[in-house]
């Protein structure tokens, strides 16, 4: 049986300490929403943290992380906090066997001041649209 990962690792700058200390409320929240939900969000991991002058944000994971949940909570803090500019990330998705499907990964950029997706890449299916002769950028 093979095991699946999503692991990320970025950071998102919310400008002071007490923008981030409101963005782990809002985390704590949306948190306790995901358990709720059927099956639970994996969610992933996040700290304030000191060496980035507490107005930072680590967020990640190391073993099934949720990067559509990390983006819902990026939205949400931007629109809270007054964000803006871009933010983006990547992840990588792996496998502890051997398998076909179990590599890829992606990144994603959004538009902190109206939560819209900039760009986005998915590497399997950009992956199969180029070895079927397909335009990558279309």
């Amino acid at each position: 049986m093979a095991d699946y990962f999503t692991h990320f690792s970025c950071l998102l700058d919310v400008g002071t300490p007490e923008n981030a200390a409101r963005a782990l409320e809002l985390y704590n929240k949306l948190c306790e929403e995901g358990a709720s939900e059927e099956p639970p969000s994996e969610g992933f991991l996040l700290s304030i943290e000191p060496q980035y002058g507490g107005t930072e944000l680590w967020m990640r994971h190391d073993e099934t992380g949720d990067p559509a949940r990390m983006i819902q909570f990026v939205t949400i803090c931007a629109t809270e906090l007054g964000l803006t500019g871009r933010w983006g990330f990547q992840y990588a998705n792996l496998c502890s066997r051997p398998r076909l499907d179990g590599f890829g990964g992606g990144a994603h950029v959004i538009d902190l001041a109206t939560g819209e997706t900039v760009d986005w890449i998915y590497t399997d299916g950009w992956l199969d649209k180029v070895l079927r002769g397909g335009d990558p950028d279309a």
